[in-house]
């Protein structure tokens, strides 16, 4: 996409008092609702200058012509100071790189985190020499192939694969694709999570291909964990490898069963003789091993966003409540669970309540070890809470 050139003047975007006040707080997203006048656009994802209901300048921000969420602050400065162009795109992609240098030793990890690293909308993930892209906003939509070919210049990457495929684009009113953007053959590739090796299929798998937030919790729960465990929602056994390292035996359960063949094939192909995978649905699993007896000395509940939508939240704690009370029953005294929740709709002292209420439901006192978030490659927006979406709580049952 060519991008306006920094002598151009900007089409203007009058916000409410409210979200005036918002965007001061450092919230850098407006909601239509919250636009008092829309800016005269022609093309997708525009850049526009945003002002107050006096006319007071407050930045530049992305554009969405049919999202909800009209608005994505870009930088507090005008266009004279800062002109949003190509150079201002590579100069923040660059920021993002540097500031995960000290994790250069991953070869699996998050390049670029929407909101948190002042790209609205953008995600790209890395795995070995292939990377992942997401846009989530129409105005990094409409310019991901010009970030595309920065990033192979950035990073040296043989392919670049869009995963513009997740329902967070039909909130956008963007349509779902997967495509390559660089690159040719298959998107297969091999990252590591401490010392287990994982295979990744970059146009196949779910996600972007793994659950990278997730990395630095399942080698925490590693080293934490021991006697026999029980890994639910598996996936490619990334709890289940770490868990193998402490612990006698784990269980990984995966109702995908393309997931539960590749889990598999990970745990033998690093020696995990340990870990037996079984393709099945875990509340299932969860009920079966309740009402039998069988007990775990640890036990993992990594399940998929239960709560899409807000008003979704009450099925959904229902849902996480039977998961932990049973998850909670099946542990053996002085027993280890790991629980999360990646529904961002679910904040962090609810599910915490939850999971203490489910605690009390199964008579289990719990001494509360750690609370913990997504890796520190995937940062927490201060102002946006939507950025704090990932939840792991790892508790003793007594």
């Amino acid at each position: 996409m060519s991008l306006m050139p920094p002598h151009a003047a900007l089409p203007v975007a009058r916000v409410t008092p409210k979200g005036a006040r918002s965007l001061r707080h450092f919230n850098p997203w407006v909601y239509r609702t919250e636009i008092a006048a829309p800016p005269d656009v022609k093309g997708a994802g525009a850049v526009v200058l945003v002002v107050d209901s006096q006319g007071n300048p407050i930045g530049q921000a992305l554009y969405a012509r049919r999202s909800p969420l009209a608005l994505r602050l870009l930088t507090r400065k005008g266009p004279a100071e800062e002109p949003v162009d190509d150079a201002f795109f590579r100069r923040r992609l660059e920021a993002a790189l540097a500031r995960r240098a000290y994790l250069s030793g991953r070869d699996g990890l998050r390049l670029v985190h929407g909101e948190a690293d002042q790209l609205p909308g953008l995600f790209v993930d890395r795995y070995g020499k292939g990377l992942t892209l997401q846009t989530l906003s129409e105005g990094m939509d409409a310019r991901k192939e010009t970030l595309a070919k920065m990033l192979v210049e950035l990073t040296g990457a043989t392919h670049v694969m869009c995963r513009d495929d997740a329902s967070g684009r039909d909130f956008e009113g963007l349509p779902r694709e997967a495509r390559l953007l660089h690159g040719e053959g298959a998107a297969r590739f091999t990252y590591h999570e401490g010392e287990n090796r994982f295979e990744v299929d970059l146009q196949g798998d779910m996600k972007t291909g793994a659950f990278l937030d997730q990395v630095d919790n399942h080698l925490r729960a590693g080293e934490l964990a021991r006697g026999d465990a029980l890994d639910l929602f598996s996936y490619h056994g990334g709890f289940a490898l770490s868990l193998s390292r402490t612990c006698t035996s784990v269980l990984a359960v995966e109702q995908d069963e393309k997931a539960a063949a590749r889990a598999k094939a990970n745990a033998e192909a690093n020696g995990r003789a340990n870990v037996t995978v079984e393709n099945a649905n875990a509340f299932d699993v969860l009920r079966r091993f309740d009402t039998s007896g069988r007990r775990f000395d640890t036990v993992v509940l990594d399940p998929p966003g239960l709560a899409k939508r807000r008003e979704g939240l009450a099925t959904a704690l229902r849902a996480y409540h039977e998961l932990n009370l049973r998850a909670f029953r099946c542990l053996k005294p002085d027993g280890l669970l790991v629980t999360c929740s990646c529904s961002g709709k679910l904040d962090r002292a609810a599910f915490e309540e939850m999971v203490l209420a489910a605690a009390a439901d199964a008579k289990r006192p719990v001494q509360i070890l750690e609370r913990r978030g997504a890796g520190l490659d995937h940062p927490v927006l201060a102002g946006l809470p939507e950025t704090e979406y990932l939840k792991a709580l790892y508790v003793r049952a007594l």
